[in-house]
């Protein structure tokens, strides 16, 4: 009765990988460019990029001499000829990462969730802060819909879909029959229903673990929900991020909509909750550190088990990059975001952070609201142990 799984979108290589590549390159004298760009068309249907991008190339290159300015032309080269032949129709948002001197090191993400604003980094290391944002901003995660009759198993992942199955049954129907033939009916319907909430937890289950995933969001009627509920294992509950209601037929940009508005949600409190958590273990001793510095001395050390940092870098309090070994040099940054976003020295020290922190494998939370960090300099940890 369980529908064969299908691939409706093939998406770029896993971007954890393509982070643990950039997180690896290691610091050099020529120009690395980080570039993110928005390309979602204007009402006309045009891109609006090329202005920003040959402003950007012409300004750069005069400020640099030799084999710098030589590797950066060569750059600026490459990625025009990218941007003309081989960007897909449906992405909305692309990172690059370029530096022709070091064996013409190229890397390309292509996205299906937008990038706010163009910007183009300049510096000694691929600029990454912008990136894993986005992976936060686009958690892959599993949406089921399913009624008494059917389901639907779409796995998310940066906001596109990456794969869907289905479960499709003979849908039931209310008979006219009474006494006990009518009692009858209604055992087999509800032995019908049990076994497809069977067969829908299996697929469920199986994807989880096959695929890996962290955060369900489940959509049913007030009838299938019980149902669905008694035959989930606890280890699947305990992965439901919240319940809500859509059709069954929805289309999928619809799912997509309202089960990431559903997750947005979800994250917005459990981030009160982590900073709430921080900040009292820090108060009592415990197992967190706050502040720049104190962060970056601790992520230097492993001992973070979960980055929480402010998701505008501008707002984060100025530091000295107190770590020596691959530590980052100077960063010029051309944007078209509003002048008060334009710190260097705070998007420097956001990606130092941001990079120290996919090293050593710790989570990393971006905390939307201002104000849950203003008291801390914009950043904090969750430790693992302490020294």
């Amino acid at each position: 009765m369980t529908g064969m799984a299908k691939t409706t979108t093939a998406l770029e290589t896993p971007l954890r990988e393509q982070l643990d590549r950039l997180v690896a390159f290691t610091p050099t004298a020529a120009p690395v460019l980080s570039l993110y760009l928005d390309m979602r068309a204007d009402q006309h249907g045009r891109d609006h990029y090329g202005p920003f991008l040959r402003k950007a190339f012409a300004e750069r290159s005069r400020t640099l001499t030799g084999e710098a300015r030589k590797s950066f032309d060569r750059d600026g080269e490459r990625i025009t000829a990218y941007l003309g032949e081989h960007v897909r129709h449906s992405a909305n948002g692309l990172a690059l990462f370029a530096c022709a001197t070091k064996d013409d090191f190229f890397q390309t993400v292509q996205l299906n969730g937008p990038v706010e604003q163009h910007w183009l980094f300049i510096g000694s290391v691929p600029h990454l802060y912008p990136l894993a944002r986005i992976n936060d901003q686009f958690p892959r995660y599993a949406a089921l819909i399913v009624d008494t009759n059917a389901a639907r198993l779409l796995v998310f992942s940066l906001g596109a879909t990456e794969t869907e199955r289905e479960v499709r049954n003979v849908k039931t129907r209310k008979g006219a029959l009474g006494g006990w033939a009518q009692a009858r009916y209604q055992r087999h319907v509800e032995n019908f229903h049990l076994h497809h909430m069977k067969d829908v937890v299996d697929l469920l289950d199986r994807v989880v673990r096959d695929e890996g995933i962290n955060h369900i969001v489940v959509a049913c009627d007030a009838t299938a929900r019980p149902l669905l509920m008694e035959q989930l294992p606890k280890h699947l509950a305990e992965k439901i991020v919240d319940l809500t209601h859509l059709d069954i037929n929805a289309p999928e940009h619809e799912v997509l909509s309202r089960t990431m508005d559903v997750l947005r949600e979800h994250d917005a409190d459990t981030d009160v909750e982590q900073v709430e958590r921080m900040l009292d273990a820090w108060r009592a001793g415990g197992l967190a550190v706050v502040g720049p510095e104190e962060t970056l001395l601790a992520l230097e050390r492993g001992q973070v088990e979960e980055l929480l940092i402010t998701a505008t870098p501008a707002l984060l309090r100025r530091a000295t990059i107190v770590t020596s070994d691959g530590a980052p040099g100077p960063l010029d940054i051309d944007t078209s975001a509003p002048a008060t976003d334009l710190d260097t020295e705070r998007h420097r020290l956001a990606d130092h952070l941001v990079a120290h922190a996919h090293m050593s494998k710790a989570r990393i939370r971006f905390i939307e609201d201002p104000e849950l960090l203003s008291e801390v300099g914009g950043v904090g940890a969750l430790l693992r142990f302490r020294i």
